[in-house]
């Protein structure tokens, strides 16, 4: 069973903070600052978002536990509304859910090192940040694991260090939260759903234990407790980064830029600190695509595995590594680097995985209903108060996106649609086999 389940609580724990901490909190403020009319109603969006996650993960702690199958959302959603709703969930986690956020946080990476070597080629880092870490995923799970636990500590660390090193330099103006930006656009309740929605991908790791059950250790007491924790931890570490960056300067400053935290940094540190901060961030956000590459192919696995896609993509060579499966998730976030901006990719992923975890979370309840006696090793916190407030939250930033951002609203829809014929194809393909 240890050679089977190589991962321990550690390390599901540390790829739920890894898989949360990559570019999105160091890119996404500057973002909000062009849509959201100050850095109070920015620091309140993060604060909502965080409480979505939170009850998103004390669901998921209760599947994750019952199904201990690697494979997250596809797993718990094919449990409860079958195999067709089960292939499109995992559809969308294979090309949203992991391929796009991956993209994501290679831009993010690139924008960081292009602040510290501006001859580099932004695409040409993206991109051989990729291949590397497809490579070490496509090698060993035991390395992967290892790696992916030495950089959750360094964006830990990273973190706590820098907002204690800001509150030390005595620069930091508070008064900057109650200010509006200059010229900035209306309160409006479409602006916020769009901030929410942008935001929930600097958060959408939140489940990223639930894809790696399968490889766990004693996963009724790891998976609820890595979701739980992590989750809990990289939200206080998400307000009090943003408080420093709203602090430290004036929103004017920071709207409509992604490297937000080097701006910050040079205000309160200086060009050199800057430079060191920029550093740090760049080794977070690999961070981030080291974790997508290690959570998101387990995905393509379990499909695999349950006969309703390629069956190659199952196989593990001689280290337990999903080397096909990795390589797909690389190359698919190579094709997003190349087609999308960062912006039209926030708003994206984010409508596309909050659809996604809804449905999770909807099994739940279903899954209740039906069987209110089965076993469940662990059960949700706070439930149904968790469940209900995710899907409310959800159903209030999914209608809104979809009337203030419809061309990227229609993107995901065409990924669900792509899904169900994607399935209808592979169907027939096995009836007739």
């Amino acid at each position: 069973m240890t050679g089977q389940r190589p991962l321990v609580t550690v390390h599901a724990a540390a790829l739920v903070v890894a898989s949360m901490v990559g570019t999105g909190v160091f890119t996404t403020t500057g973002v909000l600052l062009t849509s959201l009319p100050s850095p109070a109603v920015v620091l309140i969006a993060w604060a909502l978002s965080g409480l979505l996650a939170l009850c998103g993960a004390a669901v998921y702690a209760e599947l994750g536990a019952m199904m201990p199958r690697a494979g997250g959302e596809y797993v718990y959603v094919s449990r409860a509304f079958g195999p067709a709703a089960g292939f499109m969930s995992g559809w969308v986690a294979l090309i949203v859910g992991f391929a796009a956020p991956t993209a994501g946080g290679a831009l993010g990476f690139a924008s960081y090192v292009h602040a510290l070597v501006p001859a580099l080629p932004t695409l040409g880092v993206e991109i051989a940040l990729i291949v590397v870490l497809t490579a070490v995923h496509m090698f060993d799970v035991r390395f992967g694991a290892r790696l992916q636990t030495g950089l959750a500590g360094l964006v830990v660390a990273v973190i706590v260090v820098f907002v204690v090193a800001a509150l030390v330099t005595g620069r930091l103006t508070f008064a900057n939260i109650g200010a509006t930006v200059p010229r900035g656009p209306e309160a409006t309740a479409g602006a916020f759903a769009i901030g929410l929605v942008q935001i929930s991908y600097a958060y959408s790791g939140w489940n990223g234990a639930a894809y790696v059950a399968g490889e766990v250790r004693d996963p009724a007491r790891a998976v609820p407790r890595a979701l739980v924790i992590g989750t809990g931890l990289v939200t206080v570490l998400y307000l009090l980064l943003n408080v420093v960056f709203l602090c430290a300067a004036p929103p004017a400053a920071l709207a409509g830029h992604v490297n937000v935290a080097h701006i910050a940094a040079g205000a309160l540190f200086g060009a050199g600190g800057a430079r060191i901060v920029s550093s740090l961030v760049a080794l977070t956000a690999a961070g981030f695509v080291s974790a997508m590459l290690m959570s998101g192919p387990r995905v393509a696995v379990a499909m695999a595995e349950d006969g309703v896609f390629f069956r190659g993509l199952g196989r593990r060579n001689a280290r337990g590594a999903p080397a096909l499966a990795v390589g797909l998730q690389g190359a698919l976030a190579i094709v997003a680097i190349l087609t999308a901006k960062f912006d039209q990719l926030l708003v994206y992923v984010g409508f596309t995985l909050i659809l996604n975890a809804a449905a999770a979370v909807l099994a739940a309840f279903v899954l209740r209903r039906r069987d209110p006696a089965g076993e469940r090793p662990h059960r949700a916190l706070g439930w149904p108060y968790s469940g209900i407030l995710f899907l409310a939250l959800a159903a209030f930033m999914i209608v809104l996106a979809v009337r203030e951002r419809p061309w990227e609203s229609a993107a995901a829809l065409a990924t669900l649609v792509a899904g169900g014929v994607a399935y209808a194809a592979w169907h027939r393909r096995r009836r007739r086999t």
